[in-house]
This record gives C-alpha cells, structure tokens and sequence, in this order.
C-alpha cells in the first residue's frame, strides 16, 4: 500500500468444484444430515478428497444415521457439483468411507447445561466480524466480486448454457482504492478447469462475459485487457480432487472477507452451532453489519473471545476506525444490552438449529441473501435501529 487511503487490495475466491470445497460441502451436509433428525445434534465432521476417494472422519452425539446413507449422500453432493471423472466421479469408482464416532464424553460435559449452568461453548477460541459500505451487500468489494464470477459461471455451467468449462474454479480481483474507498478493477484472475477440446483462446472468450456480468460498469470503465488473465499456466484440464487433495476448512479467507479484516482461529464447515468458531463469527458479522448499516460508521470491525464450557463471551472488542471513542463506549454498550452472545443465545437469535449449512460452503458465508428456510439470517439488518445515536 502506497498510503492509508489509496493502495491496491486484491482477494481471491474459489469455485464449489475446488477440492477443498468438495471438503466444506460434504462436510456441512453432514451437519445438516444430524441437524435436520435433531436439531440439537453435535457435529464435527472432517472430510478428505482426493483421486476417486472421500474419507470422512470427526465425532457426532445425535440420531443414527446409517453409515450407507451418509455415503449416498456424497455421492449426491459430488454428483450436484459436476463431478463425473476419471479420477473422480459421483459413481462406484469413488471409494467413500466413514469414520464418524461418537463425541468426547470430557467436551460434552464442558459443553451441556446442567443445574444452574448455561451451555458452554464447544471450544475457546477468538472470533471476527466485519461490514464495510464499500457495497450494497456491506462487503468488501475484491471479494465480493470475486465470488459472483464464480458463482454465475456455476450456474451457467450447470444449465448448459456454459459448455466445455469444467467444476475446479479460481478467481482474484484487485481494485485500485483512492481515498480509502474502492474506485476501479485493476486485474482480474480466472483460472478454470476445461475439456480436452479447447484451447486457452476459447477458454478466455468463455469466460471473457463474466466480469461485465459480475462488476458493476463504474468499476470496469478503462479496463486494461491485459490485466486479464485467464488460465495464466495454460491447460487446465485435470482438476478437483483428482489435480489436488482437498480437504475441510483450508479456505477461511474465501470464506470470510477476502483478507480484509482479520479471521478467527477455525473454520466453519463440518461444525454444529454450538462450535463458536461458526455460530459466534455468525453473530459478530449480523452486529458488525447493522451498526454499517446504521450508519454511524463506514466500517466495522467486531471480535468476541470464548473459553470452553464458559457461556458468556470473555470479551468483546469494536473498531469502528474512526477514533470516536465516545461513539466505541455507546456500540459496545448496546451490544452488551441488545444481544445474548452466550452459544444458546446466539443460535436461538439467529435460528441456527435448522440444516441451513450446505448452502453456505461455496461463494461466502458473507454478502449473501437470507433466505425463506433461515439460512444466512445472519445477514439481516433488523437491528439498525439499536444503533441509531
């Protein structure tokens, strides 16, 4: 960065065919699986992929689930995804195996609420959340678009409408930000898996569309096409988990805000709500995200920090870069008063016992939509009102 105010920034997302997302994906269809027979089920699933295998592994407390319907399950995850390969396909030639277990008696108890003892959080652990009015979405915007590229080039993909293009994406975009706001594209990166019956050419008129569709106009005009860059390493043929082993929770930045602010110490896939790596980095983005859209600050920076079996968070810091410190003493006031940040309050404030989970593994947990079923109900902006001075 040149100076505080005008720098670039650049943040990279991947598609739902990259194998560490195969990973998050059938990973979060478990919790969904045990979630949706108990809404109160325990979950932590880790999953492996690579050529024509899919290990599952991780401890669960909930109903029975047979160990063959899980497996028709990822085959059913692979299958949606696009997966038909060689080396790796939704079909009998992958090999699935499951090794789920029962959960840690020792982190049950931590856990539980008994007598007069709230549940605890599931682990200790520090927790971050973020909004910035760089978009509509109150996201940044390198990976906010970064994410819509990938996102539509699935959904054309799977109509038809976009042929030859294979399910292992990557994309990267770097904006130029004077005075500390975001003002143009300076490059765009894609680099995507395809048949054996193009050549990079036709992969770069392919995939040329997705940037007008993806940015909006103002951040494109005088876009340099060299700054583009499709494929820069050439063929791209193998891909998935056959081209390189995934596995569950290797893309925490893709999955927050691109770099922009700071993560926490987990990942979110494969983990039930009473996990605070997921459910509190839920809750601190929902508040980070009414206080912006309150409009009392540009950005919002929220962290909470959790012992295990403890109910209540151990602290919670707000920046709102902005050097008001009166303003910083009246947000976290109105957290502390306005939002049960225990593990029971935050799932039962934002929903969170529902098999809301599989959606959320590809393109963002952040920046989406909330939906009729409740998930993302953690992008609401129901709250501003408690911010408003």
């Amino acid at each position: 960065m040149s100076d505080l105010k005008n720098y670039l920034f650049t943040s990279e997302s991947v598609s739902e065919g990259h194998p560490d997302k195969v990973s998050d994906r059938i990973s979060d269809m478990v919790v969904d699986t045990y979630i949706s027979r108990d809404p109160y089920s325990r979950v932590a699933c880790e999953t492996l992929t690579t050529t024509n295998k899919v290990v599952l592994a991780g401890e669960v407390r909930g109903p029975e689930v047979e160990k063959d319907e899980l497996i028709e399950k990822v085959r059913g995850c692979i299958k949606d995804i696009g997966y038909d390969q060689k080396g790796f396909t939704w079909k009998d030639a992958t090999k699935i195996e499951s090794h789920l277990h029962s959960q840690s008696a020792d982190i049950a108890i931590g856990v539980d609420s008994s007598g007069n003892k709230d549940e605890g959080a599931g682990d200790q652990g520090i927790m971050f959340g973020y909004a910035c009015n760089e978009t509509k979405e109150l996201m940044p915007a390198p990976i906010l678009y970064s994410h819509k590229i990938l996102r539509l080039m699935a959904e054309d993909r799977k109509s038809g409408k976009l042929k030859n293009i294979e399910p292992d994406s990557k994309s990267q975009v770097t904006f130029e930000y004077v005075d500390g706001k975001p003002s143009k594209v300076k490059s765009v990166v894609i680099s995507s898996q395809h048949s054996a019956d193009v050549n990079q050419a036709h992969v770069r008129d392919l995939l040329r569309p997705y940037l007008s569709k993806s940015i909006p106009k103002n951040f494109l005009e005088n876009f340099d096409e060299n700054e583009f860059y499709v494929n820069p390493t050439g063929n791209f043929v193998i891909g998935g988990p056959d081209g390189d082993c995934g596995l569950t929770g290797r893309k925490i930045i893709v999955d927050t805000y691109g770099g922009a602010a700071p993560h926490g110490g987990g990942a979110f896939s494969g983990k039930d709500p009473t996990k605070v790596d997921r459910s509190a980095a839920y809750a601190a983005r929902y508040i980070a995200k009414n206080i912006v859209g309150s409009k009392i600050t540009n950005k919002c920076l929220i962290q909470l920090a959790y012992a295990i079996g403890v109910s209540k968070p151990l602290s919670i810091y707000v920046n709102l870069f902005d050097n008001d410190i009166d303003k910083n003493r009246f947000v976290i006031k109105k957290i502390e008063d306005n939002f049960d940040l225990s593990p029971r309050g935050i799932r039962e404030m934002l929903k969170l016992n529902k098999p809301i989970y599989e959606k959320t593994a590809a393109y963002g947990h952040f920046g989406r939509m909330e939906e009729s079923d409740g998930s993302f109900s953690w992008e609401k902006t129901d709250k501003t009102s408690v911010f408003s001075k």
